[in-house]
């Protein structure tokens, strides 16, 4: 297939690892470089920006600084994974659990907190992974680190001898939902643990807009599938725009400075005329703009 950069905003359904979908995408699509923004666990389903090509540099810029997931939360039972697939490791009576119960524990998980990953994830202790350790049953925990919890609402709660809680969250990269559904359950005195999750949304990429691998498989059956591959650029348009003439836009494209009327900015899309999108740059005063990642030939385009 031809070169093609740009974006697949996709919709993982639960079953499949992250990496998997990205498998696919290579398998089908035959991009030069293919990638991923954000691991979701197997279990989950939602969101899963694919970059394709050149577009795989700008994730960092493009996934913004938070992540949104529907989340519901099973109160009264905990598991070694802290979500249902794992094994039941204490059960409690949580009969009693109100909403009133719930929301005022909610309070202390918002803004900045301390979360310690789980034992069955990807993170890297001593060179390992804790989930291959956890397999093993070599015992490991990750240090806590600090997360955000932008926005944390309940929406809904079914009492009963399970109470469930169904959550709105809004987080900072590298938080743990599992995490944050077994710490309130601690807090509540009850145990809980992650029934499913959803993520509707990663920085600028919304599961309303999110296309189903079965949509996927009947564009690339119908010849129509870069039609869905959005624009490198467009992930970007929080960004400030400058707009280059053709000479100066091939010095920045070489990685030179050059001068614009652009007012002072840590990081703007950069244009040229006859070539598209070019890049990133920053803007130092005096409106010199310095390069920040520039795109190869066409990569923009």
């Amino acid at each position: 297939m031809s070169r093609v950069d740009g974006f697949l905003n996709l919709l993982k359904p639960p079953g499949m690892t992250s990496h998997e979908v990205v498998q696919l995408v290579r398998r089908e699509l035959k991009p030069r470089r293919a990638g991923h923004l954000g691991t979701l666990d197997p279990a989950a389903a939602g969101v899963l920006p694919i970059s394709l090509g050149g577009a795989t540099r700008l994730f960092r810029f493009a996934g913004g600084a938070d992540k949104a997931y529907r989340a519901e939360v099973v109160f009264g039972s905990t598991t070694d994974t802290l979500d249902a697939e794992g094994r039941i490791t204490a059960q409690s009576d949580a009969r009693g659990l109100s909403a009133e119960a719930v929301e005022k524990a909610l309070q202390r998980f918002r803004g900045d907190i301390s979360q310690r990953p789980p034992a069955y994830s990807a993170v890297h202790v001593g060179g390992k992974r804790l989930h291959e350790l956890a397999r093993k049953g070599v015992p490991a925990e990750a240090p806590e680190r600090q997360v955000t919890i932008f926005d944390l609402r309940l929406v809904s709660f079914r009492p009963g001898e399970a109470p469930t809680a169904l959550l709105d969250v809004v987080c900072s990269p590298g938080t743990y939902i599992r995490s944050l559904a077994a710490d309130l359950g601690a807090a509540l005195g009850c145990g809980a643990y992650l029934g499913f999750l959803v993520r509707t949304r990663a920085g600028g990429f919304a599961l309303s807009d999110a296309l189903t691998l079965e949509e996927l498989s009947q564009a690339l059956e119908e010849g129509t599938w870069r039609d869905c591959v959005i624009p490198p650029d467009r992930p970007l348009a929080h960004l400030p725009r400058v707009d280059l003439d053709a000479g100066r836009a091939r010095a920045f494209s070489h990685g030179g400075r050059v001068l614009t009327g652009a007012e002072p900015a840590p990081l703007v899309r950069v244009y040229g005329a006859d070539s598209g999108f070019l890049g990133l740059g920053e803007v130092l005063r005096g409106g010199q703009l310095k390069p920040n990642l520039v795109l190869s030939s066409g990569e923009g385009k």
